[in-house]
């Protein structure tokens, strides 16, 4: 069996997070393993509170997986800190695994900002050069680049920066676009669109976290990164349509709905 490791945060709602990719990489018949960098305090409301794990036990916990279950991809989400992002890419160098997947997880879907300022530039110049994908939602590639994002000439301009960046594959996400859910998926100069249109369903919570991990599970199995990502988009798209309704905010996604 193929195994993926998920480097991320805890949501004790469940909805994102270390939960919800352990949810999707089971669903895609992959073993996940796990290590948590902080524990938020958070519902399908917003975050309330967010405690960052010591580098010590994050290193320990890397040390553990990659020493004894080898992953055959890894996604990587929430790292709020410098130390975190220090430890990551310590570990991601030493080990050195394939088919890298970043979830620039900077903005929560609330608006509240989980990447400390003082960690930017680590991320920015330290692990995201280490990815093989990066899947940025428009604020995210917004903050990435310093360009507003407002119709599809600055879309590719935003791409066309990133790409000049970063060795990695790069997913712009259409998930915050006003007129429909086009992904766009640029590697080395070559552009493929994954259209998409809105699903009237504001339970939306995770989104980003699920595609990731859907994306480095078929990595794992062995698809080519095209099919990868529409493998995934088909995935995210229906446990959106499912219209899973939990909590009182932006609820979960339902991750077992093709089960």
């Amino acid at each position: 069996m193929k195994s993926v490791l998920t480097i991320a945060g805890s949501d004790c709602s469940g909805g994102a997070g270390i939960q919800a990719d352990i949810k999707t990489l089971t669903m895609h018949k992959v073993f996940a393993t796990s290590v948590i960098t902080a524990v938020t305090a958070q519902n399908t409301c917003g975050v309330a509170k967010v405690e960052p794990l010591s580098p010590e036990i994050i290193e320990s916990q890397l040390v553990c997986v990659m020493e004894d279950i080898f992953p055959d991809a890894v996604k990587i989400g929430m790292i709020d800190r410098k130390e975190t992002v220090d430890i990551v890419v310590k570990m991601l160098k030493k080990y050195e695994p394939k088919n890298i997947v970043v979830d620039t997880v900077m903005i929560s879907s609330s608006g509240r900002r989980l990447l400390e300022e003082a960690a930017t530039e680590a991320y920015t110049k330290e692990l995201l050069p280490l990815a093989d994908v990066i899947t940025p939602n428009i604020p995210e590639a917004e903050l990435l680049t310093g360009i507003k994002i407002v119709n599809e000439k600055s879309r590719k301009q935003a791409m066309k920066r990133l790409a000049e960046k970063y060795p990695a594959a790069v997913l712009m996400k259409g998930g915050h676009g006003t007129e429909n859910a086009d992904d766009w998926l640029e590697v080395q100069g070559r552009v493929t669109c994954y259209p998409g249109k809105r699903i009237s369903n504001s339970n939306t919570h995770g989104t980003g976290c699920t595609l990731s991990s859907a994306i480095a599970a078929n990595l794992a199995l062995g698809y080519p990164l095209e099919e990868s990502v529409a493998k995934a988009k088909e995935y995210i798209t229906g446990a959106i349509k499912a219209g899973l309704d939990l909590g009182q905010g932006n609820g979960p996604l339902n991750h077992m709905w093709h089960g």
